[in-house]
């Protein structure tokens, strides 16, 4: 059993900052990609970034230059650095960790960007 455990989500103002984190726990053998996706009201669930084990990024068009994806791999943790957020950047964030070709998921956070 994998389990993963975000945090950091909340309300900020736009052009305003947060940070989420999400920690990885249990049968881990070996993390491959691990990053982040993002769902709002109505909409599909679609990539914001991830992050290969050798520290390879890959970024949604929506987000490029605003949001940075990190890992600490020795602590099985993947980050989401978020700046200049914009009120489209509402959502629920997904981080996930893919293990043995199977994608696990975390339980979701908030974030709303509102004045």
């Amino acid at each position: 059993q994998v389990q993963l455990v975000e945090s950091g989500g909340g309300l900020v103002q736009p052009r305003g900052s947060l940070r989420l984190s999400c920690a990885a726990s249990g049968n881990i053998f070996s993390i491959n990609a691990m990053g982040w996706y993002r769902q709002a009201p109505g909409q599909a669930r679609v990539l914001v970034g991830s992050i290969t084990t050798g520290g390879s990024t890959n970024y949604a068009d929506s987000v490029k230059g605003r949001f940075t994806v990190s890992r600490d791999n020795a602590k099985n943790t993947v980050y989401l650095q978020m700046n200049s957020l914009k009120p489209e950047d509402t959502a629920v964030y997904y981080c996930y960790a893919e293990i043995l070709r199977w994608n696990y998921w975390g339980q979701g956070t908030q974030v709303t960007v509102s004045s």
